[in-house]
């Protein structure tokens, strides 16, 4: 397929599934099972007949025994909706081994464990704007489809996450699970997420693409630093106070973002975009499953 996505990475995700340990209710579909009781395909419990209630779901065989009227339910099956939105702003892009290809191929697994999970994935796109790039991915015939077009994405300007969750939040989805795959080095990443999940009802999981050198910067003496998205530049000289003054605001900024996932009770996976993608993924697969929990 290509240097991105090799044969063995794409027989790897083949056996990966995706489940939502607690997804708001009228959420739940698929493999998954959902919270609202109905006239699905696999029996849950009894209840004492009600008036007005459907004679169908009668048990008479239970009525035959106990001489009380009680109804089957069932628990509905439907897809899980499963919404990636992958960041493709310039800075994902402006390393020499960008960590872009890290977040892609992190899209790709998590969207072919949503299909294994028999879930029907939609895959956005963002930097300055958001982009739909696969509406509805439906089985595993699409991947050729969805891989090809991973591959292809570019750079797309300027992060600005509060424009795209305002539009992502426009579409009114139905809950589900929400994935997004980013640096995160937004100006104000953490109080945009904080504001504009509010309205949404899905499940979260944050994956955060990092380096190493993010927490820990390898520069000294006089230097130009130059934002990669706007262009502005400041000059700055690297002394031992500098860099501890960065090493704390960074650390803030990791434990912001950790808290607002706890806080939301949201899955954080932080992914080392010089390592092995699909092995970090493993790691955090049980059984085969990832899992969201609530």
């Amino acid at each position: 397929m290509s240097d991105l996505f090799p044969p063995e990475f794409i027989a790897a995700i083949s056996s990966l599934r995706l489940r939502a340990g607690s997804v708001p209710r009228g959420g739940r579909h698929g493999e998954h099972g959902s919270a609202q009781l109905g006239s699905g395909m696999e029996f849950r419990d009894y209840r004492s007949y009600q008036a007005g209630d459907d004679l169908r779901r009668i048990d008479w065989n239970l009525y035959q025994r106990s001489g009380s009227l009680f109804l089957r339910l069932f628990e509905e099956e439907r897809n899980l909706p499963v919404n990636i939105l992958l960041d493709c702003s310039d800075s994902m892009f402006f390393e020499k081994s960008p960590r872009a290809n890290a977040a892609k191929q992190a899209a790709a697994i998590i969207i072919g464990a949503a299909i294994n999970q028999q879930d029907n994935p939609k895959l956005y796109s963002f930097g300055k704007s958001l982009e739909v790039q696969f509406p509805t991915i439906q089985g595993r015939r699409a991947m050729p489809a969805v891989l090809d077009r991973l591959n292809k994405i570019g750079p797309s300007g300027a992060t600005d996450l509060h424009s795209v969750l305002k539009k992502f939040q426009s579409f009114r989805q139905r809950p589900g699970i929400l994935v997004i795959i980013s640096d995160f080095f937004d100006e104000d990443a953490i109080n945009t997420l904080e504001k504009s999940m509010n309205g949404l009802r899905h499940k979260l999981l944050l994956v955060r693409v990092a380096r190493s050198s993010d927490a820990i910067p390898d520069l000294d003496g006089e230097l130009l630093v130059e934002d990669c998205e706007t262009g502005s530049g400041k000059h700055l000289t690297v002394t031992p106070k500098a860099i501890a003054n960065y090493k704390k605001a960074f650390a803030d900024f990791e434990k912001k973002l950790l808290d607002f996932a706890n806080k939301r009770h949201a899955g954080y996976v932080t992914l080392d975009a010089d390592q092995d993608v699909l092995k970090q993924f493993i790691t955090i697969f049980n059984d085969g499953v990832i899992t969201t929990h609530g």
